[in-house]
């Protein structure tokens, strides 16, 4: 139906500048069939059984994830909007940690019902951002072992003390939540690699982002999964999010 084609063609313009008029329309058609095709999915999937949603996300090297609950530590996934980052809610089928993925609440509050009802039909439970660093930080005293999942290539508001970085080759102000959180609890930070296998059926692989964040230099968490998910679109950029507005501060950039 051409759902936000402006802001589509206008962000694959801004990410692939060298790419041709031709190329540009192909990565479009392609990217609105999976969008279609996610957007059906995540509806599916409150009708799934668990049999069915683990033969169709595939979790693999797992152990990248649940060493942490070894040493009874909690742990940071993050990932981008891209391929199927909803199923990725169905981690807790996999771990001995609660799954807890961070989200934004929708104003329609009958619309935000339903979401968080198919959110958490597979053992996926949610935190909204606005009241997740209090929420994690009761779970943590509590003694809670969890899996937080952050989407993190949001677009925040800029602030003074933002922090601003190519994404795509587009300075931008960055999402730091992530980042924050688990320097100030400890948590190990892995990134979840995810990609489709074919229609229908997902798989995630976790790569190693920090199992010291106190001890890892500012910022370098953030900047890893920024250019890891780079490296994911640049690979596929059908499978990434373009609908929504990830460049709509490039024109507030301070002064270096």
């Amino acid at each position: 139906m051409g759902y936000r084609k402006k802001i589509v063609r206008s962000n694959l313009k801004k990410a692939f500048p060298n790419k041709s008029e031709k190329e540009l329309i192909w990565i479009e058609k392609k990217f609105y069939r999976h969008f279609c095709d996610i957007t059906l999915e995540a509806f599916k999937s409150f009708k799934m059984n668990s049999e069915e949603m683990q033969k169709r996300m595939v979790f693999k090297n797992l152990d990248v994830l649940t060493q942490f609950e070894k040493d009874n530590r909690s742990v940071i996934i993050m990932c981008g909007h891209y391929s199927s980052w909803e199923w990725m809610l169905s981690i807790g089928y996999h771990t001995v940690s609660q799954g807890y993925g961070i989200y934004t609440p929708i104003m329609n509050k009958y619309l935000n019902k339903l979401i968080i009802e198919i959110r958490k039909k597979h053992r996926g439970d949610l935190i909204s951002r606005y009241s997740a660093i209090q929420k994690i930080k009761n779970l943590n005293q509590e003694g809670t072992l969890a899996v937080y999942g952050f989407v993190s290539d949001q677009s925040p508001r800029p602030k003074p003390k933002s922090y601003w970085r190519p994404f795509l080759g587009i300075k931008v102000p960055v999402f730091m939540g992530a980042e924050i959180i688990a320097r100030e609890f400890d948590f190990g930070v892995v990134y979840a690699k995810i990609n489709r296998v074919k229609r229908g059926y997902y798989e995630a692989s976790f790569e190693l982002i920090s199992d010291q964040p106190k001890k890892t230099d500012l910022y370098r968490i953030t900047d890893t999964f920024t250019e890891w998910l780079e490296q994911d679109i640049y690979c596929d950029p059908t499978q990434y999010l373009w609908t929504h507005r990830r460049f709509k501060h490039e024109n507030r950039v301070p002064h270096d």
